[in-house]
C-alpha cells in the first residue's frame, strides 16, 4: 500500500469533530479584544453604560454582534 492510498484511507476514516468549547472560547475572545479596541480607539471604555450610544459605538456593537455569529459558526463547524 502506498502513502497516497494510506493517506485517503485515513481521511475516509476519520470521524468529523466539532470544533467545540476551546475554539469557541478563543473566538469570543478575540471578538470581546476587537470590541475593547474599537471603544478604546472611539474614546470611549467597554462596559460602562451610557443614555445614549453615539453612532461609533453602535458600529462596535454591530461589529462585536457579527463576530460572535461567526463564533457560533465555528463552535456548531465540522473539523476533521
Amino acid at each position: 500500500m502506498n502513502f497516497k492510498s494510506l493517506a485517503v484511507l485515513l481521511t475516509a476514516a476519520a470521524a468529523p469533530v466539532a470544533a467545540g468549547p476551546l475554539a469557541y472560547a478563543i473566538c469570543q475572545t478575540g471578538c470581546n479584544g476587537m470590541a475593547v479596541a474599537c471603544y478604546a480607539a472611539a474614546g470611549f471604555t467597554f462596559g460602562v453604560a451610557m443614555p445614549l450610544a453615539p453612532a461609533v459605538i453602535i458600529g462596535c456593537n454591530t461589529s462585536l454582534g457579527t463576530c460572535m455569529v461567526a463564533c457560533a459558526a465555528v463552535a456548531l463547524a465540522p473539523t476533521l
